[in-house]
């Protein structure tokens, strides 16, 4: 039986006009039967990400950072209303590489700290957009200059630009994952983190914690980013929306999000 269900957000739990409500009565039937459930997105753990994490298990342990940082709620008042029990931060020397490289293809870029910190560089309207959605003010920084380590670099691009001159000269210290948000559409991320991080590591992690293996687990899904999550766990679900290579990797496919997706894969786990 699964015990511990991972739950992408963009495409997944958040559509194009936000988070169905269907969804939550379907989350609340698997609470109470003692299935845990973890957010696992490319999202920072701030704004709308943290809100929805909290909503889905605020017991649970929850991922962010495409990887890079696993939080718990905390339930002392008086401390910040998240802790990180997992940090992989960027080796610096191949971060400052990135972001030198991202500057001269004249790429928007986004840098996220250790600390939750959220720091843009330019003033593309893709980087404006994208605060929006996120719920989160970033602040604007010399991202080679920033006190605290990074997790994460993220390069906005529209659809049609091409990544190759990025891609192929990404330091080999770092890993891209690339997704999309039904809320920005024609809009690719491209989120950079420490090789060997990714939604698979911090998956373990958090079944680890739990006492679980991911054989126990469940992944819903709608992205190239979440195969490798997919297909590792005891249940593989793709969203209706995912693209057919997901599709296909799935052993479960349901509805897309803007029609209960989510809700008929979480209730389909209960039998």
């Amino acid at each position: 039986m699964v015990r511990l269900v991972f739950v992408d957000v963009d495409g997944t739990l958040v559509g194009k006009d936000g988070v169905p409500e269907c969804v939550w009565p379907a989350v609340e039937a698997l609470r109470v039967q003692g299935i845990h459930l973890s957010l696992i997105t490319g999202r920072p753990g701030r704004g709308h990400a943290l809100a929805y994490a909290r909503r889905l298990d605020p017991t649970g342990l929850h991922v962010f950072e495409s990887g890079a940082v696993v939080l718990a709620f905390s339930r002392d008042p008086h401390s910040p209303p998240a802790q990180p029990l997992l940090v992989e931060a960027l080796p610096q020397e191949a971060a400052r590489e990135a972001i030198r490289l991202a500057r001269r293809l004249g790429l928007p870029l986004e840098g996220y700290t250790a600390e939750g910190g959220f720091f843009v560089e330019g003033d593309s309207p893709l980087l404006k957009a994208h605060q929006e959605l996120l719920g989160v003010a970033a602040e604007e920084g010399d991202l080679l200059k920033l006190p605290a380590p990074l997790v994460r670099l993220q390069v906005l691009a529209e659809a049609q630009a091409p990544l190759g001159a990025l891609m192929d000269r990404l330091p080999q210290e770092l890993q891209a994952h690339v997704a999309e948000s039904p809320r920005m559409p024609g809009v690719r991320f491209v989120s950079l983190t420490k090789r060997g991080v990714s939604k698979l590591t911090a998956a373990r992690f958090v079944a680890e914690n739990h006492g679980l293996t991911l054989a126990q687990c469940a992944m819903v899904g709608d992205g190239e980013n979440d195969l490798e999550l997919l297909r590792a766990v005891g249940m593989g679900i793709a969203m209706g929306n995912a693209p057919e290579s997901v599709r296909k990797a799935a052993k479960r496919v349901v509805a897309p999000v803007e029609a209960c997706g989510l809700a008929e894969a979480l209730l389909g786990l209960l039998g």
